[in-house]
């Protein structure tokens, strides 16, 4: 299955998901660093879809990774996005990290959060806007975490 078959496949595969749950939109798809995104529009049931902590949406991301992986699919990384959750969550933290890096300044202190990657990823994009800051993670697992600090530190 070549990459253009793989985004298809995997759009599909959603639509068809979702379908069960009696919801019909279009799944909308694209490749962004070999990356399958895909996005579902807001229904009146996206707050199941998307479960508690976001748990049933990455689900569902997992299950479409898995299934392409299985079909030995040219792209097997996936990023599904149901009602905008996904891009609210990383505006939301984004501005959250600001704040982080306003009080690093103030303070001189660093500053530590336990995230997850793609959370950390976000941290670590805002932070590199940010000539006089820099961020690194530590930790192994569910244990890892980011610190913000100073770069003169």
């Amino acid at each position: 299955m070549n990459q253009q078959e793989s985004i298809e496949f995997a759009r599909t595969y959603i639509a068809d998901l979702l379908s069960f749950f009696g919801i019909n939109v279009e799944v909308a798809a694209s490749l962004e660093d070999d990356v399958i995104e895909l996005s579902v529009p807001s229904t009146e049931i996206s707050s199941l879809l998307i479960g508690r902590g976001a748990e049933t949406l990455r689900s569902f991301q997992f299950l479409v990774s898995n299934v392409l992986r299985n079909k030995g699919a040219a792209l097997t990384r996936v990023n599904l996005d149901i009602a905008d959750y996904k891009k609210q969550r990383a505006d939301r933290l984004a501005e959250k990290t600001r704040e982080w890096i306003e009080e690093v300044r103030k303070s001189g202190s660093s500053h530590v959060e336990r995230l997850n990657a793609a959370d950390r990823r976000i941290v670590h994009r805002v932070a590199s806007e940010y000539s006089d800051i820099k961020t690194f993670s530590e930790g192994e697992g569910f244990e890892r975490r980011i610190i913000i600090t100073q770069a003169s530190s």
